[in-house]
């Protein structure tokens, strides 16, 4: 064990594993014991994606399409949003994206997306899962199963880090205890429960695992199945995770201030930055969420639209800046999107409300061509125009980028398959 054990007292790390695991297996994990999962998979070969690694930023609550990238000047539907050049001739965004307008080279943005509902819980679950939810079956997002076609990357690190996630996430669905996040609620306190008083030793610590061990050596003999495997392989990955160097990875102190100051002090900034780290030391997939994009009434008020697109703006941006500069974004995929849209009409209280009819998302990086915008909407932002997506489409087109395939069948506990983006079919004008 390293130096770092001598500065975790048993409380702390108990904390942290243990949340852990909930995080992972839900509320307990004895109702896994009766289902069989499937093996540990041997690497599976890619088809010619030529991302490695995802950067996935999801805007709970249904960003506007008409005040972010599909505007339209003229038409009594845009609002106040006006639009603004971008560095790429001929294509306008919203006056409130000007660092995204300086790298829409590197952005490529649908404008036809649409989606089956209208509700908050559904829709983010469709759109991160290419399923409906159902009672009897929780689908892995896709994090869980990039990992699950490609194996683990990662002797020390998770392979999938989740920074400010809802509790209702689907993780990592009906794959077993390995496949599953790791959740960072707040980036800027990075990893907790890993500081304590320095009473306990390494030798002591060693102790008490060789004590578990024994505890469970009785219980692990007789319940042979791949469940028990799974979750003590989740419990060893949680205890070498907090004894590895590579922990300072999580460790945004160890950026400098005017760095941080670049992506903004914000939830989200700071997120988007840690993402940033984390895929610089082979986390394969980070998820970073960032609310309040709501906007039932005034919308245009500064503490709403303005102030959400700005942090986006500033923050995602910047992400791009820096894979760029570092060398990083031809092999990384990042992903901006949302459940659904909103109303082009102002409602009543100078707001939006929800509308699946159409809405916008964006691919970077990673092997996708930037500088264009795919599909469209109608002349008022009502409903698809041309080249509409379903997000089963989208989530084919990034598990296309990630080289993962699509027609290949995973099976859940109660035999039921699965495919990484259900029936979607990957939008290849992209690439």
């Amino acid at each position: 064990m390293r130096e770092l054990l001598s500065k975790l007292d048993g409380l702390g790390r108990r904390q942290f594993i243990e949340y852990a695991a909930k995080s992972a297996l839900g509320v307990s994990v004895l109702p896994m014991f009766n289902n069989m999962v499937n093996a540990a998979p041997a690497p599976a070969k890619g088809k010619g994606g030529k991302a490695k690694r995802l950067i996935y930023l999801y805007m709970a609550g249904a960003m506007s399409h008409l005040d972010t990238f599909d505007l339209k000047p003229g038409h009594k539907n845009q609002g106040e949003t006006k639009g603004i050049k971008t560095n790429v001739p001929g294509a306008q965004i919203s006056e409130f994206l000007p660092t995204l307008a300086e790298n829409f080279d590197k952005m490529a943005v649908i404008n036809s997306m649409y989606t089956e509902t209208g509700a908050h819980g559904p829709g983010e679950y469709l759109m991160r899962t290419s399923y409906k939810s159902i009672a009897s079956t929780r689908h892995p997002s896709m994090g869980p199963w990039i990992q699950r076609f490609n194996g683990r990357q990662n002797k020390s690190l998770p392979d999938t880090v989740l920074i400010s996630a809802p509790a209702r996430h689907p993780s990592a669905g009906f794959l077993d205890p390995s496949y599953s996040p790791l959740p960072i609620g707040d980036p800027n306190r990075g990893l907790e429960n890993t500081d304590a008083p320095s009473y306990l030793t390494e030798n002591s610590f060693e102790k008490r695992i060789d004590l578990i061990n024994k505890f469970d050596q009785k219980f692990q003999k007789k319940f042979k199945n791949q469940s028990v495997l799974a979750y003590s392989d989740f419990y060893s990955q949680a205890t070498n995770l907090l004894s590895s160097d590579e922990l300072k990875a999580f460790d945004l102190n160890e950026e400098t201030k005017e760095d941080r100051d670049r992506y903004g002090r914000s939830s989200f900034g700071q997120g988007c930055m840690l993402a940033r780290r984390l895929v610089e030391n082979n986390v394969r997939c980070v998820e970073v969420t960032f609310g309040g994009w709501d906007m039932h009434r005034d919308i245009y008020e500064d503490r709403t639209l303005p102030s959400r697109t700005g942090v986006l703006d500033k923050a995602l941006g910047n992400l791009l800046k820096d894979l760029s500069d570092r060398g990083l974004l031809d092999e990384t995929l990042v992903v901006l999107t949302t459940e659904f849209g909103r109303t082009p009409v102002i409602n009543q209280n100078a707001g939006r409300d929800h509308h699946p009819g159409v809405f916008s998302a964006a691919l970077m990086g990673g092997g996708i061509k930037g500088g264009q915008f795919y599909g469209k909407s109608d002349e008022g932002g009502q409903s698809v125009d041309e080249n509409g997506v379903l997000p089963a489409d989208f989530n084919a087109t990034i598990a296309s980028a990630l080289g993962l395939p699509l027609d290949k069948e995973i099976f859940s506990p109660d035999g039921r398959p699965f495919k990484v983006a259900h029936d979607g079919e990957a939008v290849t004008a992209l690439f």
